[in-house]
C-alpha cells in the first residue's frame, strides 16, 4: 500500500489578506453594498473546525486523520469576541446568523453563545434570525437546551435514509436512526421550521432522492437537495459525480405533483417546489422541497452572505482561498468604530462570483489557488 499524501491545510489558515483602508467606506451603522450592489444580510459563523463525522465530500478520513492539527483553543474566537463582531455586522445590515462548523454542537457550552447572540437586536429593535447547521449526532440530547438559549431553528445534514449508504458517507459508522431521533427532538423543542440538507452524489446516494422526499413529505420539514460542490481541495470533486438539480426535479415530478414556489427572501439559495394537492395548488400541509444548484445554476448575483471562521477570518465566498483577519483587530485593542469601518471596507470591495465563473468555463476548479475547506468555514 502506497504512502498517503497529507495536505498541510494548517498552512492555508495562517495566510490572511490585508484589511483595506477605510477611506470613503460607509460609516458603522449603515447598510453595505458590494461592487455588484449586493447587500450584507447573512453572517455564517464557524465555531469549531472539528467534526465527529468524516464525510467524504467534506472531511475525508485520509486527510483529517488522528494526526491532523486542529486549531488550539486559544486561537478560537471567544463567545464574547463572536458576539461583539456579530453586533457590528448587525449594524451594517446583517439580519440572520447561522452557527456552523465543523460540527458546531462539539463547541463546549455552545448554548452560552446562543444566549448572547439572542440578546442582540437590529437597529429597529427586532430580534435576529438565529439558526444552526448540524449533522444531528448530538441534537437529541441538546435540542431543548438550544431552544431555551434562544436558538430559533436548525438545519440538519442527512444524505440518506439507507443505513449502509449513510454510514459509508459519514465514514464513522454513525447510524441514521440517531440523526432521525435528533430531528424529532428538535421538532419537539420547537426548533422549527426544520430543514434537512442532502448532498447528492451521482453513483453514491442519488437513488435515495425519492425515498427521502417520501419520508419527509407532510412532516413539516423542508428537504433540500444540494449539488455536490468543489469546495476546498480534498474532497476529490468531479463533475461527473454532480447530479444536476434539473435531474433531481425530474425524478421527483415522476413521483409527486410539484408546483414552483417563489423565493421567500432575496439571496435565498434554494429553488423551492411545493407538493400540490388535488386542486393542483400547493398544499402547505404536504410541505415543500428545494434544490441548491451552485454548480449548474449559480446564484452569485444575489449572494448576501459573509462567513466568519472560528479563528476570526472573514471570508466573502464559500470558494475563497483567503480571509481577512478580524481577530487581530479584536485582540489588538481596535475600537468598535475601527472594526466596523474595516468590515465596511472589506464588503465594499467584494466582487466574488466563483460559481458564475466556473459555470462559464473561465475558471478551472482543479487548478489555481487552493480554496478553503468547508469543514473550516462551514457550508
Amino acid at each position: 500500500m502506497g504512502e498517503r499524501t497529507i495536505i498541510p491545510l494548517i498552512d492555508q489558515r495562517t495566510a490572511g489578506l490585508p484589511i483595506p483602508g477605510a477611506t470613503a467606506t460607509p460609516a458603522p451603522g449603515s447598510d453595505l453594498s458590494d461592487t455588484r450592489g449586493r447587500p450584507l444580510r447573512d453572517l455564517r459563523i464557524s465555531v469549531t473546525d472539528r467534526c465527529n463525522f468524516r464525510c467524504t465530500y467534506c472531511m475525508p478520513k485520509e486527510v483529517f486523520d488522528n494526526q491532523y492539527a486542529y486549531l488550539p483553543h486559544a486561537a478560537l474566537l471567544s463567545f464574547e469576541e463572536i458576539t461583539r463582531l456579530a453586533r457590528l455586522f448587525i449594524g451594517h445590515g446583517v439580519r440572520k446568523i447561522r452557527l456552523t462548523g465543523g460540527e458546531p454542537l462539539l463547541r463546549k457550552n455552545i448554548e452560552g453563545l446562543i444566549e448572547q447572540l439572542a440578546g442582540l437586536r437590529t437597529p429597529d429593535g427586532q430580534p435576529l434570525d438565529i439558526t444552526l447547521t448540524t449533522n444531528g449526532s448530538l441534537l437529541a440530547r441538546k435540542a431543548r437546551a438550544l431552544a431555551a438559549a434562544g436558538l430559533r431553528r436548525v438545519t440538519v445534514s442527512l444524505d440518506s435514509l439507507d443505513d449502509a449508504v449513510f454510514q459509508k458517507m459519514n465514514d464513522v459508522g454513525f447510524p441514521v436512526r440517531e440523526v432521525l431521533a435528533g430531528i424529532e427532538a428538535a421538532q419537539a423543542a420547537g426548533l422549527a421550521p426544520i430543514k434537512v440538507n442532502m448532498v447528492v452524489k451521482r453513483g453514491t446516494n442519488a437513488h435515495e432522492i425519492v425515498p427521502m422526499a417520501r419520508h419527509f413529505r407532510g412532516s413539516g420539514i423542508a428537504l433540500r437537495f444540494i449539488e455536490f460542490m468543489d469546495v476546498g481541495a480534498t474532497n476529490g470533486w468531479r463533475m461527473d459525480e454532480v447530479l444536476p438539480s434539473a435531474d433531481v426535479i425530474r425524478r421527483l415530478r415522476d413521483e409527486f405533483a410539484l408546483v414552483p414556489l417563489a423565493h421567500s427572501a432575496r439571496g435565498e439559495t434554494a429553488e423551492r417546489w411545493g407538493y400540490a394537492g388535488p386542486d393542483g395548488r400547493h398544499d402547505a400541509a404536504l410541505g415543500e422541497i428545494g434544490v441548491i444548484s451552485s454548480v449548474t445554476k449559480p446564484f452569485c448575483g444575489d449572494c448576501n452572505r459573509a462567513r466568519l471562521s472560528t479563528e476570526g477570518r472573514l471570508y466573502l465566498c464559500l470558494f475563497a482561498a483567503n480571509g481577512y483577519d478580524l481577530r487581530q483587530l479584536l485582540r489588538g485593542g481596535a475600537s468598535d468604530d475601527a472594526i466596523g469601518s474595516a468590515i465596511g471596507a472589506i464588503w465594499g470591495q467584494r466582487a466574488d462570483r466563483y460559481s458564475e465563473l466556473r459555470a462559464s468555463g473561465r475558471v478551472d476548479p482543479h487548478t489555481g489557488e487552493r480554496r478553503i475547506e468547508m469543514s473550516y468555514i462551514g457550508g
